[in-house]
């Protein structure tokens, strides 16, 4: 069941509502003229009316019982905010990616953006004008940060009230159709993240229109969406819509499911092996593959392990062991869940079993976690060495690189691009982009700014920091988040694009690279060494990582062939101390790596 206002053409409009408690409910037309209109009751709790003499730009909103009246839960957009009506979207659009058949889910080389701090007019048409350089950085796939309705205009995103609406700051639903038009002209798939899991604070009337919360369990934000309470095939045919809305009348290619872990369902078919059953019919119905991408905390295997399997049959999982592990590694942070971290051998399982903590004890969690996944291939893992969660977390939203050496940031760019899992980048990560990303809103509610910075302080006093963090809702907080382009041509800044541009080109060309296989990989670690191997038919590659401050003369655990030496980070190309791994390397052969340094040999068989 379609929900919202359906524009059907020559003033044609069926406007859908799911109310299933109300006892009647009008529809209110509010601009260009005013009109009341009483609805139709339907089964299973929707309302239904078609209208004549409707336009697109067209106001309304609904009125529940002869009382209060409400946005529309399926509002397409929200032209005044998310407390005031919705508006009339003519769904039409003059699509030039026809041709289009997208980018292999194990090909995808991911670029985590921020609409509104990508650019500094922070729009989806001004991040067209970005696109060529990502492309010439080898990026083919894009993963954007929410955009559905949140309040004001300053937002992660991750407060959403409306998930069919697309935010009127950014551009809307014809600013983001001419974005991801111009992504595919440009090789480029786009990956959206939206939230199933919670709704934002403020202008969340969801509740006065049916049981989409239940008590039954309880999220960090509150109570959660009913997936498995009474009525809650409304509230899940609700978000099924909504992927479908965003994959078949947007052209999206893969949704990014934030937190599944606080998607709750103990019904006998989980919410996400229904979603993914319905995308797998549109994808056929399309004719090219679309995707889903979760972000789960539980290192579950039933999250991406097929149907017939026992599992959901989502396409792929953040990996998020692979990020600790590398961060504790480089940082020597060991606050909050960092203390499970910080050991060569951790980051060697990440790279041959994914997780590391695979039904192990977690000291941080003082329980066992997670589970063996190494039945699936390593095409269904997202790894990164920094996300938005990651820097924006932090009291002072600092990236990686600020908190580490030049040379570790290479080599943790190497450690990301190099491995046998698809990599995401976060916007900037590639030049060393000086900009902080800190969390910012822009609500009205003035209690409900207290309580934000209120709790951020709270927050980043339990990691024990100092100090005072920014203001979430001043202007300046969001202001100093966007990207500073320019510094991409600029000494180091430069140099690192360029190694990034390096590393990207190696794993696009070289067959034991390209291939993510998990029986074509070892990974072997002593306390400061990680040796990554991997190999195709024709050739081998080992990628000799030292993560230490100091330089180590080690005999890496290779096999007797002829290897020569295709990258070291530590050569003045790439504005390194100097270079001390021989070119050539035999079989037990020593070889001496400078700190922080990367080298990468070949064998051809």
């Amino acid at each position: 069941m379609r929900l919202g206002a359906q524009y059907l053409g020559n003033g044609q409009c069926e406007f859908i509502l799911w109310a299933p408690t109300a006892a009647t409910v009008s529809l209110q037309l509010l601009a260009p003229k005013q009109q009341q209109i009483a609805m139709e009751q339907q089964e299973s709790g929707y309302w239904r009316v078609a209208v004549s003499d409707v336009q697109p730009g067209t106001l309304y909103q609904y009125q529940l019982n002869d009382g209060e009246t409400r946005p529309d839960p399926a509002s397409n957009l929200q032209p005044q905010g998310v407390h005031g009506p919705s508006q009339v979207v003519d769904p039409q659009f003059n699509w030039s990616d026809r041709n289009w058949s997208g980018v292999p889910l194990e090909a995808m080389i991911l670029y985590e953006l921020h609409v509104g701090t990508f650019t500094q007019e922070g729009t989806f048409e001004a991040a067209i004008s970005r696109l060529p350089d990502l492309k010439d950085l080898g990026i083919n796939a894009i993963e954007i940060m929410p955009v559905a309705q949140f309040p004001g205009d300053r937002n992660w995103g991750y407060d959403g009230v409306y998930p069919f609406a697309v935010q009127d700051s950014y551009g809307g639903p014809e600013g983001l159709k001419k974005l991801v038009d111009a992504c595919h002209q440009q090789g480029i798939a786009v990956v959206l993240d939206v939230v199933y899991n919670h709704f934002g604070p403020e202008g969340n009337y969801l509740s006065h229109f049916g049981p989409y919360f239940t008590n039954t369990y309880r999220t960090p934000w509150g109570s959660a969406i009913n997936f498995d309470d009474a009525y809650s095939p409304g509230v899940r045919n609700y978000f099924i819509e909504n992927t479908l809305y965003w994959l078949r009348d947007y052209h999206i290619d893969a949704l990014r499911l934030d937190a599944v872990h606080a998607i709750y369902d103990l019904g006998a078919k989980h919410f996400l092996q229904e979603l993914g059953e319905n995308v797998a019919t549109l994808s056929e119905q399309v004719g090219r593959e679309l995707y889903l991408i979760a972000e789960s905390d539980l290192n579950d295997p039933r999250v991406i392990r097929s149907v017939e399997q026992g599992g959901y049959g989502l396409d792929a999982q953040w990996s998020d062991d692979f990020h600790h592990a590398l961060h504790a590694l480089v940082s020597n942070d060991r606050q909050g869940y960092y203390q499970d971290y910080g050991e060569c051998e951790q980051l060697a399982k990440a790279y041959s079993d994914t997780f590391v903590y695979d039904w192990k004890y977690s000291p941080h969690r003082h329980r066992f976690h997670g589970n063996v996944v190494t039945d699936r291939p390593c095409s269904q893992f997202v790894i990164c060495s920094q996300n938005h969660d990651q820097i924006g977390n932090r009291m002072l939203g600092e990236r990686l690189s600020h908190m580490i050496p030049y040379e570790a940031a290479k080599l943790t760019a190497a450690a990301v691009l190099l491995s046998p899992y698809i990599p995401l980048l976060f916007m900037g990560e590639e030049y060393d982009e000086p900009a902080p990303f800190v969390y910012f809103v822009s609500h009205s509610d003035p209690d409900l700014i207290k309580a934000v910075r209120e709790g951020r302080k709270q927050e980043f006093a339990a990691f024990h920091c100092e100090g005072e963090p920014d203001d979430p809702e001043a202007p300046e907080t969001f202001n100093k988040c966007k990207l500073n382009w320019e510094k991409r041509h600029e000494g180091k800044n430069k140099t690192m694009l360029d190694w990034y541009k390096h590393l990207i080109q190696l794993r696009k060309t070289i067959p034991a690279l390209t291939q993510l296989s998990r029986d074509r990989l070892s990974a072997t670690s002593t306390e400061t060494l990680v040796v990554l191997r991997r190999w195709s038919e024709t050739e081998q590659i080992a990628t000799l990582m030292n993560f230490s401050d100091q330089p180590i003369t080690c005999q890496p655990e290779i096999p007797t062939a002829e290897w020569h030496k295709i990258l070291d980070s530590a050569d003045s190309k790439w504005q390194g101390s100097a270079a001390s791994a021989s070119d050539a390397l035999a079989s037990q052969q020593s070889v001496t790596l400078q700190p922080w340094n990367c080298v990468v040999y070949q064998a051809i068989a």
